[in-house]
Order: structure tokens, then C-alpha cells, then sequence
């Protein structure tokens, strides 16, 4: 599927199934919008699913693994050495991300997507672009077409997870650097100062903040992205893990599966996509509000509330993670607690 025909794909939600999921939760002896926000996602899920009870077993996570030339700047406290080691881990099925998805029953591919090591890990999908991006304090991260192709990629990802029976995903990412790269994306996409969406990432210090700043203030100088090509901005200050989400997100929307999204990077390929196909949003769901400064303008630009706001910002698709395990939650009673009719009490109604 190429990108101009994921995006014809997407479909506007059922409004009759929501419909009926809302009813359903006016009928439970439940308080009228009790379970909140998660009451919410069950009606999107319907609409989702075009069916009022929604399915979220099995669902799978692809974490997307790539290296960022700008760890050059100074804006990491470890080594891009890293990257592999932790990809490595997460096809062994050692990673924080890998132990949370076990815990509640979902599945987790990691792809090597442009990680600057070259390896064959077993456990790990083979998709790289190439190996690791520029430095984007100084040049473009990638081509345009490279751009493209991990796009695509994601695409491709999604779709196959459909074809395995998959009824919801989640995207993680893992990159040394790669909360440089997403907060110069978000600021080229919004309009936002270097300062307001750059955070200290896996816990820099004052002056590598400093650093990290001004490496995304740089970028966006010498590379002039724009603001309207959300691929143009991917490609010059971005990251081949973003592209590829951007691209999962997509095709998953395509394929018509909910998406749960995780943390900051994950949020900002999100914009990408919705940028590109407006109906996207719709097919998103916010876990968790992530501690780096940049994930509310996030979620405020893709007009989602999430669930948790725990002051996570471990990433690898550990907040989705969480977020699933309180989908799995609130779909118990939604499923199977009688109606008010059944126990003989009257119904709650709404108050004017």
C-alpha cells in the first residue's frame, strides 16, 4: 500500500455502533460516565470496529529501533552504542516494554528500522533503511525517498499485523538521540520554540539540556523545514524510528485498527500522520500524558486526553502498555455487568 492509497483507506467511525455503545453504558447499573475517559475509548473502539462490543484481544506492539546522528551534539548521556544493545534485548524478550506486554497477554516485534550497528538479532525484523541519520544540527537526516521508504515500511508493518488477526496496536520506539529529533519535529510542526518542547530526555543534565536546545534550534536553521510536507519535515530534522510510525499509524487506521499511542516520540509521528490524513485522529487513543514537556502540546494538537499521567517517559511503548491493561479494565463490566433493569433500580439520567 503507498502512502496516497493508506490514505484513502481511512474510513470516517461508525456512528451507529457508538451510538449503541453509549447506550449500552446508559443501561449498565453503573453511574452515568463512570469509568470517564476510558468510557470514551470503548465508544471510539466501537466506532473503530464498527461493532458495538469492541475486540482488543490479541493486539501486538512494533517497536521501531533507529539511530540519530545528533547524539554528535552532546545531547545524550550515553553512547549510540546503546541502540543496538537494547534491540538486541528486546528480541530476546528482555526489555521493560517486552516484560509489561507479557504481563498482559500482547504481542512485540522490534524492527531494526536504521539502527547504525550492523547486526542479525533473532527476535528482530530486518527493514533497515540505512544506518543510523545524519546529524540534523548540520544536514538533512535523510533523504526525502528514505523518508518515504520508511514510511512505507510502517505501512507495510500495519498491514501485516492486520492480516495476523490483530485487533489493536501500539507503536514504541527505541533510538539514542531520538527526543532530539521528535521535539525538532514538533516544533517544525507547530510552530513551537526549541524551549517549550525539549525536555532531558533519559535524564541530562542542565547543560546537556542547554545543548540539546540549541542542537534543535540549529537543525531547524540550516534545514528550513516545512511546515506543510510532513514528510519534508521528517526527513530533515526527524528520525527513520518517527517515519516509520508515521507510516504504522497510517496503515493501521487503513486497516481499520485501533491504535493506542505511547509517550512523546510516538505522539510526535502521530502529528505527522494525522497531518497527512486528517482521519487518523480518530483512530488514536492516549494512554498516558509523558513527562517530557512536548507530549501536552501533543496531545492538545491531536485533541486527545490520556488516561494516566504518571510522569512516565521511558518510551519503548511502556505507557501503551499501561494504557491496554486499563482498556482490558474498563471492557470487563462493559461486557458483562447487568443493566439497571436486571437488578430492578432505576436508571441514572442526566441532570440539566
Amino acid at each position: 500500500m503507498t502512502i496516497e492509497e493508506a490514505v484513502s483507506r481511512v474510513r470516517p467511525l461508525d456512528a451507529a455502533a457508538m451510538r449503541a455503545a453509549e447506550k449500552r453504558f446508559s443501561d449498565i447499573a453503573m453511574p452515568l460516565g463512570g469509568l470517564g475517559l476510558l468510557q470514551d475509548a470503548i465508544i471510539q473502539l466501537a466506532g473503530i470496529q464498527r461493532k458495538p462490543v469492541p475486540i482488543i484481544r490479541p493486539r501486538a506492539a512494533v517497536i521501531f529501533c533507529a539511530d540519530n546522528g545528533v547524539v554528535a551534539e552532546g545531547v545524550t548521556q550515553c553512547g549510540q552504542d546503546v541502540t543496538a544493545t537494547v534491540t538486541r534485548n528486546m528480541g530476546q524478550g528482555r526489555s521493560t516494554m517486552c516484560m509489561m506486554a507479557k504481563s498482559i497477554d500482547m504481542d512485540v516485534f522490534p524492527v531494526d528500522i536504521g539502527v547504525a550497528d550492523k547486526f542479525s538479532f533473532k527476535g528482530v525484523v530486518d527493514k533497515k533503511i540505512r544506518k543510523g541519520t545524519e546529524n540534523i544540527a548540520e544536514n538533512a537526516a535523510m533523504t526525502r525517498d528514505e523518508a518515504i521508504a520508511a514510511v512505507k515500511t510502517g505501512i507495510e508493518l500495519a498491514e501485516n499485523c492486520a492480516q495476523q488477526g490483530f485487533r489493536l496496536v501500539c507503536g514504541g520506539e527505541m533510538g539514542i538521540g531520538n527526543t532530539t529529533t521528535s521535539a525538532a519535529v514538533t516544533a517544525a510542526l507547530t510552530g513551537a520554540s526549541a524551549s517549550r518542547v525539549t525536555g532531558r530526555g533519559a535524564g541530562l543534565s542542565s547543560e546537556g539540556l542547554r545543548k540539546k536546545m540549541q542542537a534543535v534550534e540549529k537543525s531547524l536553521a540550516v534545514n528550513r523545514p516545512n511546515p506543510d510536507d510532513p514528510i519534508d519535515v521528517i526527513s530533515k530534522v526527524g528520525g527513520l524510528d518517527i517515519a516509520g510510525l508515521t507510516g504504522f499509524y497510517l496503515g493501521a487506521a487503513a486497516c481499520g485498527l485501533p491504535i493506542v499511542l505511547d509517550g512523546v516520540i510516538t505522539c510526535t509521528a502521530a502529528l505527522a500522520a494525522v497531518r497527512l490524513c486528517p482521519l487518523v485522529a480518530d483512530y488514536l487513543i492516549a494512554a498516558h500524558c509523558s513527562e517530557e514537556p512536548a507530549s501536552a502540546l501533543l496531545l492538545q494538537e491531536l485533541g486527545k486526553k490520556a488516561f494516566i499521567t504518571a510522569g512516565m517517559h521511558l518510551g519503548e511503548g511502556t505507557g501503551a502498555a499501561a494504557g491496554i491493561a486499563l482498556l482490558d479494565l474498563a471492557l470487563a463490566p462493559y461486557r458483562e455487568m447487568p443493566t439497571f433493569d436486571e437488578i430492578g433500580v432505576e436508571a441514572y439520567k442526566p441532570l440539566k
